[in-house]
């Protein structure tokens, strides 16, 4: 079923889809595991590697109740009809920058429904996303860091998601740096991990 949001202006969007924190859901590695089947079935041989992202992704950390997948796909894999079936699957498209293109589950003309998924698609490269999450799992004290940083900014951007993204992005920064040189070369494309 597709959604359509295109009545909506930004300002009504951030009002029905706010900053949402919630203590760890253990249910989120279950959620990804069930995602992961779907999107093997739609993307086939074209899919490189996919890993679960995120905080939700992180035990014990303190996370946006969305479970956030990397999907890296071969070059030549044909995404208008991906997204169709994504489409048709009742997935949101999104273009940010640094994905080809992103699939949103669990927004609705009424706001959340059901588990929210964000399925980042790009092309098989080092991405820092995947050394992030294994610096907070390694290092608690960083992800207790990383989780006050969060709080704080819920209070200061409880309709700003872009907002609250860009604010944690100087720490985020910083402990991918801490990250590569602690893991180096852990995903390179040669290396699949997830």
């Amino acid at each position: 079923m597709k959604q359509d949001f295109s009545g909506m202006t930004a300002e009504q969007l951030s009002e029905l889809f706010p900053v949402l924190l919630e203590k760890h859901n253990p249910g989120w590695k279950a959620h990804y595991e069930d995602e992961k089947k779907f999107l093997e079935q739609v993307f086939g041989d074209n899919l490189v590697r996919i890993s679960h992202i995120g905080s939700s992704s992180v035990p014990g950390l303190l996370a946006k109740p969305t479970v956030d997948i990397l999907l890296e796909a071969a070059g030549d894999t044909d995404l208008d009809a991906v997204t169709e079936r994504m489409m048709e699957e009742g997935y949101v498209v999104n273009t940010p920058k640094g994905d080809l293109i992103m699939y949103l589950k669990g927004y609705t003309p009424q706001g959340f429904q059901g588990q929210a998924f964000h399925i980042h698609v790009r092309h098989s490269r080092d991405w820092g996303e995947l050394y992030f999450r294994d610096y907070l799992i390694a290092h608690p004290e960083a992800a207790a860091e990383y989780a006050a940083l969060k709080t704080g900014l819920r209070a200061q951007y409880p309709h700003d998601r872009d907002g609250y993204t860009e604010a944690k992005g100087q720490l985020v920064k910083a402990l991918t740096e801490r990250a590569r040189l602690e893991f180096p070369g852990r995903y390179t494309p040669d290396t699949p991990k997830g």
